[in-house]
């Protein structure tokens, strides 16, 4: 049994993570505390939907409750002499609102009225808990009880929720996420991510892939299409994906277990645990909370010249712990960390002409990801205002191998090693929007470390190749201010200046040649300049010498406004930018600066959510997005990721969603994305430097890794059988066609395929069992067709879906 088996079974063993439904409607025990912590608690003990209205409503504190009741009964109970109701929405479905304001008086010759309050949901990525409809601009905010109860649950259960949402899929731990056609190239180099991830207020990374974390214990994940460059800085011009993780409940001991095994068609089996422990340390002041998990997913490529079945396993382990301080006197103190470590045993792809998920390479090519943070929050409470301080310090290490095999040749492996850190901390004082008035401002400091190192050769005789580091520390100041000149209309500012200093420099040994008159910035030749001429690099002093700093401020603006012209409906528009920090990167075995980029967002749009009636909603926004000196990953020469300037373009983009509930216990749900992208004034010197652009064919498609056309249809459907709760939902998702990067060489097709799903849960208490599938079809599609560089300009590679795979799974809350 391997070491990784060992923890995996001993990890199923323990108890694992309560994101599982508890249906109990009798037994209700609720600790005194912050009204949205009970209500936290009440939903997860009941299977309840409960929504509250107002921020200033979640810190109200409330009375401890217990006994046999209702869901209706307790809510009475609990928001007794809180100033706050319960409005029943039909089904399991309840939102919390202010108390009902008192009866009009009838005054000579005229009935005065007064309107309900419109009951919303709460956007806290806004920084200072906006109201959905005061939130000027396309957001999508889910829950995340379901997360975990239907097996490991990384991002793509963010996409396969979201149609705006998409991945590239070279392995988990490795990807990147884009937003709204905001994609540069599935190729992963040393830009930065046009998606912002974070963990609560904390950055999850700023130039390193997706981490892939596994979304156990998961309270909500809010979607913010870009830009966010005001709020949330650099590595935000697509939007952010914000989880908001289960906190820990003062005075309340709480457990809970998910365990499940799946089988892959034409694949192998698989599995996954996880365990979770709420502790109450002193009393309803400190109380732990703990998250563990394994899981390894059934490989399903074999390899035909090896011989060998399912090369491509793929093994995550990790955990979290949180330590929530409450001193007293509106202090609140969060302490944590997060640990998980991803090992691939293979590649994910698979070869285009040969038989169905099978390929044909000589060598493995296996990576790790190993990701760790440690974080501290602190909130203080100042009549209307609040204070909030964020840190956190992570490291992501990632080591990947790739077969760099020639035609002919024998066998050599390509070694390429990420190494980030990355510390970051920002203090904010927010005063939420309250009697038509509400506004953030705030400063950070932020310093990331990136530091990629390569080898290439034979496989027992590697040599060391060009490698680069690159450091960034950024000082920033933005300030956000919303008003509410009249009813039903409120106005936006904003505006975010960052000071930016970055330097960066050769390391390792650099077999090649370098301009002569290299200064850190080199322009490639193109057809109306002369050749540069050339100097070899091969001492370490001509290494030193390589080397870039710069220093840049931006400053980026933000202006909205929305209205309510009736009641539910929302009409907004908004302008908003961001941006990307340059830096160094390697190419024919040379080092050249990149360009920042710049991108610049209009968009308009609606909602409709009438509040006490979720029958019908429905939302829809066009973007025009225009962006300039669009950084890029490419292959060079050697057939080596490289990153460089591509050029600007622009995006039009077009998003829909509609959602009705026919009867109270089953929802449907639809949504369209479509995207028209262009590269309208192509730069080719790059292009032509690394030899991607062999012909005269000119450079006017799409951006890459974005559908033009996507959907997504749902349901979710909710039935009671005596003592038991019956959950069932589903799902179907359209990615139209793409192409992997940009220019005839990466011009390669892929998308065009539907994906499904398929899970249903029937519980008593707070125990449930799952039958889960993904993948219905069977289908294998082409989600990201890259699967070794080198390859990747003779366009033989596809990565295919997942097969069909079943996964029987139970889980516990107690």
């Amino acid at each position: 049994m391997t070491h990784r088996t060992a923890s995996f079974l001993s990890a199923v063993a323990l108890l694992a993570p309560a994101t599982a439904h508890a249906e109990s409607r009798d037994r209700i025990d609720l600790p005194s505390g912050p009204l949205g912590e009970a209500i936290v608690a009440l939903s997860r003990s009941t299977g309840a939907s409960i929504r509250l209205s107002d921020p200033a409503l979640w810190q109200r504190p409330v009375r401890a409750i217990r006994g046999r009741m209702s869901v209706g009964q307790a809510l009475d109970r609990l928001l007794a002499g809180s100033g706050a109701r319960p409005v029943a929405l039909g089904g399991d479905t309840w939102q919390i609102a202010p108390a009902a304001p008192p009866r009009p008086k009838l005054i000579p010759a005229v009935l005065q009225t007064v309107d309900p309050p419109s009951p919303d949901i709460v956007v806290s990525a806004s920084k200072r808990g906006v109201r959905l409809a005061d939130f000027p601009g396309s957001v999508s905010v889910f829950s995340g009880t379901d997360l975990g109860t239907s097996g490991a649950a990384g991002s793509d259960a963010i996409a396969n929720r979201a149609s705006n949402v998409t991945s590239t899929h070279l392995g988990a731990g490795r990807d990147k996420l884009f937003i709204r056609g905001v994609a540069d190239s599935g190729l992963v180099g040393q830009s930065q991510a046009t998606v912002g991830q974070y963990f609560g207020d904390l950055r999850l990374s700023y130039n390193a892939p997706d981490p892939n974390l596994q979304l156990y214990d998961i309270s909500s994940i809010e979607i913010l299409e870009g830009p966010q460059g005001t709020l949330y800085g650099a590595g935000s011009p697509g939007g952010i994906i914000r989880i908001v993780q289960n906190e820990p409940i003062p005075g309340r001991f709480e457990a809970g277990v998910t365990a499940g095994v799946s089988a892959i068609e034409h694949g192998a089996m698989g599995g996954d645990g996880s365990a979770m422990l709420n502790l109450p340390v002193i009393d309803d002041t400190v109380a732990l909370r703990l998250v563990g998990y394994a899981s390894t997913d059934g490989g399903y490529i074999d390899n035909v010249t090896t011989g060998k079945k399912n090369i491509n396993r793929t093994y995550t382990e990790g955990g979290r712990a949180s330590l929530r301080i409450e001193p007293g006197s509106g202090w609140s103190i969060r302490l944590g960390t997060v640990i998980q470590n991803i090992h691939g045993d293979d590649s994910q792809y698979a070869d285009k002409n040969g038989p169905p998920l099978t390929r044909a390479s000589t060598i493995a090519q296996p990576y790790d990801d190993q990701y760790r943070m440690g974080q501290a929050t602190i909130t203080k409470d100042l009549g209307d205002l609040r204070f909030t301080s964020s840190n956190a310090f992570v490291r992501q290490d990632i080591d990947e191998r790739f077969d760099a095999t020639l035609p002919g040749d024998s066998p050599r492996l390509f070694r390429q090693q990420n190494h980030t850190t990355l510390f970051t901390t920002e203090n904010r004082l927010a005063r939420p929007m309250s009697n038509g008035f509400g506004w953030v401002i705030g400063t950070s400091f932020l310093r990331n470390s990136a530091r990629i190192t390569r080898e290439i050769g034979p496989v027992d005789q590697l040599s060391p190749a060009a490698g680069v580091l690159n450091t960034i520390n950024e000082e920033t100041a933005y300030g956000e201010i919303s008003a509410q000149p009249i009813r039903g209309l409120t106005i936006t500012a904003g505006a975010r200046l960052t000071h930016s200093r970055l330097s960066g420099h050769a390391i390792g040994d650099m077999i090649g040649q370098l301009p002569a008159d290299f200064r850190g910035d080199f322009t490639a030749p193109t057809a109306t300049t002369q050749s540069p001429s050339y100097q070899t690099v091969q001492s370490d002093a001509d290494i030193a010498a390589v080397q870039h700093n710069r220093s840049e401020t931006k400053l980026l603006p933000s202006i909205s406004a929305s209205v309510e012209p009736a009641r539910g409906l929302i009409l907004y528009t908004r302008f908003q930018q961001g941006f990307r920090p340059g830096g160094l990167a390697i190419g024919n075995n040379l080092v050249r600066r990149f360009r920042s980029d710049r991108v610049s967002t209009g968009e308009a749009g609606f909602r409709y959510d009438r509040p006490g009636d979720d029958a019908f909603s429905i939302a829809a926004s066009v973007a025009y997005t225009d962006w300039r000196d669009i950084q890029a990953d490419f292959v060079d020469a050697d057939g080596l990721p490289v990153t460089t300037n591509i050029g600007d373009g622009r995006i039009w983009s077009f998003d829909a969603r509609v959602a009705w509930k026919p009867v109270p216990s089953l929802r449907l749900e639809g949504s369209v994305v479509v995207n028209d992208s262009r590269l309208t004034r192509p730069d080719y010197g790059p292009l032509q430097f690394f030899r991607l652009v062999a012909t005269e064919e000119k450079v006017h498609e799409q951006l890459p890794n974005v559908a033009e056309l996507s959907g997504r249809i749902g349901f979710d459907w909710q039935h009671r059988i005596g003592d038991y709760q019956l959950n069932a939902g589903g799902w179907a998702r359209y990615i139209g066609k793409s192409r992997l990067g940009v220019g005839p060489v990466l011009g390669g097709k892929e998308g065009d395929y539907v994906d499904t799903g398929l899970s249903v849960r029937i519980g008593k208490g707070g125990y449930g069992v799952t039958l889960s599938a993904t993948n219905l079809l069977d289908t294998v599609g082409n989600r990201f067709a890259l699967g070794t560089p080198i390859d990747v300009i003779r366009n033989t590679e596809i990565t295919p879906l997942q097969p069909r795979t079943i996964r029987l799974g139970f889980d516990a809350h107690f």
